[in-house]
């Protein structure tokens, strides 16, 4: 199944679509994102930023939206948004937009586990950090940013889509019944050490 999901009423039937085809709907990961384009903040204008916004956190918000009824009716519902590393530290240059989107993310996912928490749906994120072998990092990230963005890592290695995909799915699992609210930073130690 596909959609825009920057649009409320495709995301609102993709949600439809994937209820119907599951047979209901206990786990959402967000994962829908792009840098778009590095842009410094004189480069930046309105349409940009909005188009950003929007594919990173407008995308969240439809989506979860028209997913909640159906979470709570699992009764043991679990989202997982993706963040990243830019939202913590900011980014590299040209990444203003997407460092703010992501950061809003952060605030997101605290903001929403407070709000959902009580209907029994866990709401968690992660923050990847260079993770290469992906779409993300093949299309912005050069050989030599990612090697001098490596040389800083204190496991000296880039993560794999693995190092995430593990990550998520134990957040979205039953094996995290007590995790709520939180981010788990998957960087190899940039952030947090």
């Amino acid at each position: 199944m596909s959609a825009d999901l920057t649009d409320d009423q495709q995301a609102q039937d993709l949600v439809s679509r994937a209820t119907d085809a599951l047979g209901g709907l206990d786990i959402l990961i967000n994962n829908a994102g792009d840098l778009i384009g590095r842009r410094n903040l004189e480069q930046l204008d309105p349409a940009f930023w909005q188009h950003v916004l929007e594919v990173n956190l407008h995308s969240m918000f439809h989506v979860t939206r028209h997913a909640v009824p159906h979470l709570a009716t699992a009764g043991q519902g679990s989202i997982v948004n993706l963040a990243s590393l830019a939202g913590r530290m900011g980014g590299h240059a040209g990444s203003l937009a997407y460092s703010t989107a992501k950061g809003a993310i952060l605030t997101w996912t605290r903001s929403l586990a407070r709000e959902l928490g009580p209907r029994g749906i866990r709401v968690n994120a992660v923050a990847p950090g260079l993770i290469l072998g992906t779409a993300f990092h093949t299309t912005h990230t050069t050989p030599e940013s990612a090697a001098e963005t490596i040389a800083g890592i204190p496991l000296r290695r880039a993560g794999t889509p693995a190092d995430v995909a593990r990550t998520v799915a134990f957040l979205a699992s039953e094996y995290d019944g007590f995790i709520h609210g939180a981010t788990i930073d998957i960087n190899g130690g940039v952030y947090g050490c």
